[in-house]
């Protein structure tokens, strides 16, 4: 009978311990005070942040600004231009003048002035249908540019949405690393009221103290990985790296993208690749202004003018008297250029763009290529992503079970402290994995819709 009596009484500590609920200490798990004050935002705020005040996205606006005042007819050389001069000037001369033998006829200071004011117009009426060409590759640098700024609106924001949900996957491991410190706290209390009833051994208190500092000090470095995801996308969105903020989204993937649909979107709303297309188009362009050029340039020229020269000390004979000369009138006419031996410049310049319009389609085919190969590997690190996830999704909810069974059979005194922190930091490792594998799937999904142009909807 003394034996079920001695092992009733060994196991009543545990009981008594059983019954408690260690709790964390607070000053131990306290977060810096701007979390706590830190406004929300949501992953829409972000990108409309991106789009009002990102540089890269303002200047590449502006570039599309200048592209779409460069399209006038003017620029294209169909306007005829305009001139008008004006100049006036004064004299004053001393005047030696001698006829054979005859006295030299002298003045001193003598005075003059000139005016001439004029207006002339020049129109070209042909020049090879060059101004036509030069139009229409004016439109279409614009159209270019426009999908230059697209395909940096949507690089933008797939690069605001990939350190948006990098904050909220940074977050996520401050979080499960709370929930290891306050298991490890609960380890303390727990072998501390062990080592105070005399079951256990103080070496048990120090080892659960060391532990818990190696917890505290990857939770001071998750802090840090946290505030260097704040700053990266405060810097996208354009605003001081010190602004706070809570991210208020969270981490979801979706999981029904085709690779059928990416690679028909690639080939019909790709910035990139109708940037492309553009290219070869202003390559053609290019090349047959050079051929413009051989044709004749035929143009009208008109104008009006005043000349009037006044001289004051101007000689009639013998006698000095002034004289004034005044010419107005209107003139007009025609003129026509043919370009005939140039040293063979203009068909070098031929053969030049003739090449560039060749290398346009291959950077056309190249581009084409490496969107297809991009597309293919997004599409499959998405799908691996997606069966990781699933893999994952299980395997953290075992994980937590395995820990919330050993911390009870710990607080029955049936599992060893390593058990115990081997369960511990099974969970650790498998919420850090499910948050990166979520976070790495995301990326993938969002390169996709990218590569797809779907990322941005258009007038958005």
């Amino acid at each position: 009978m003394k034996f079920p009596i001695l092992f009733f009484l060994a196991l009543l500590p545990f009981a008594a311990l059983a019954q408690q609920v260690p709790k964390a200490r607070p000053n131990q798990l306290k977060r810096p005070a701007s979390v706590a004050t830190a406004p929300p935002l949501s992953l829409q705020q972000a990108i409309a942040e991106a789009l009002q005040h990102n540089y890269g996205i303002l200047l590449a606006r502006q570039d599309e600004q200048i592209a779409q005042n460069n399209v006038t007819r003017g620029n294209a050389g169909q306007l005829p231009s305009l001139t008008g001069n004006f100049t006036r000037t004064f004299n004053n001369n001393n005047i030696n003048q001698r006829f054979g033998e005859a006295d030299p006829r002298i003045v001193n200071g003598a005075t003059s002035n000139a005016l001439n004011a004029n207006v002339t117009l020049g129109w070209t009426i042909f020049d090879g249908f060059g101004m036509f060409i030069a139009y229409d590759r004016l439109k279409t640098l614009r159209q270019q540019q426009q999908q230059i700024t697209r395909a940096n609106v949507e690089e933008t924001v797939e690069a605001v949405t990939n350190a948006y949900y990098d904050v909220v996957r940074q977050a996520g491991k401050i979080t499960s690393l709370e929930e290891a410190l306050k298991i490890g706290q609960a380890r303390i209390d727990l072998t501390q009221a062990q080592v105070d009833v005399g079951v256990s051994a103080k070496v048990e208190v120090l080892t659960a103290r060391v532990d818990y500092n190696a917890d505290r000090s990857l939770f001071l470095q998750q802090q840090q990985a946290l505030a260097a995801a704040k700053i990266t996308l405060n810097n996208l969105l354009g605003r001081t790296p010190k602004v706070d903020f809570e991210p208020s989204d969270s981490l979801v993937v979706t999981r029904d993208l085709r690779e059928d649909a990416v690679t028909e979107g690639i080939k019909t709303r790709n910035p990139r690749l109708a940037q492309a297309r553009l290219g070869t188009e202003v390559a053609t362009y290019d090349r047959r202004l050079v051929r413009a050029s051989r044709f004749p340039q035929i143009g009208l020229v008109s104008g009006y003018g005043l000349t009037r020269n006044i001289n004051n000390a101007a000689f009639a004979g013998t006698v000095l008297t002034s004289s004034t000369n005044q010419v107005q009138g209107l003139n007009y006419g025609i003129t026509a250029s043919v370009p005939i031996f140039d040293g063979f410049n203009l068909r070098r310049q031929e053969q030049n763009a003739r090449v560039v319009e060749e290398q346009s389609k291959l950077s056309l085919a190249q581009t084409a290529l490496q969107l297809d190969a991009d597309a293919s590997t997004a599409f499959a690190q998405y799908q691996n992503f997606l069966q990781l996830l699933e893999l994952e999704e299980t395997n953290i909810q075992l994980a937590r079970q395995n820990v919330d069974i050993a911390l009870e059979r710990y607080r029955l005194g049936l599992l060893t402290p390593l058990a115990l922190r081997e369960a511990q930091r099974n969970q650790l490792d498998a919420e850090t994995r499910l948050l990166d594998i979520r976070y790495s799937a995301k990326q993938a999904e969002t390169q996709l819709r990218r590569l797809s142009g779907d990322l941005v909807q258009a007038g958005s």
